[in-house]
């Protein structure tokens, strides 16, 4: 797992503020996410998912939002 966990983080904290119309936040935190995961492969941490991995990827924001219902 490495550092994979702080992605995982990010993801949780993603998916909670866009549960709760917090969009500016989640917006944010799908940066930091980008960020994060590019630092951890610059340093030679890596992620055992790929940039644009599956699990905690950027694209779970979108799924999230799907997920709360008509606006």
């Amino acid at each position: 797992m490495g550092h994979d966990w702080i992605i995982d983080v990010l993801t949780d904290l993603k998916t909670f503020a866009a549960a709760n119309d917090l969009e500016a936040l989640a917006a944010k935190l799908d940066d930091t996410q980008l960020f994060a995961k590019a630092e951890l492969v610059s340093h030679g941490k890596g992620t055992d998912r790929g940039i644009f991995g599956e699990s905690a990827s950027t694209g779970r924001r979108n799924i999230a939002l799907r997920m709360r219902g008509p606006t």
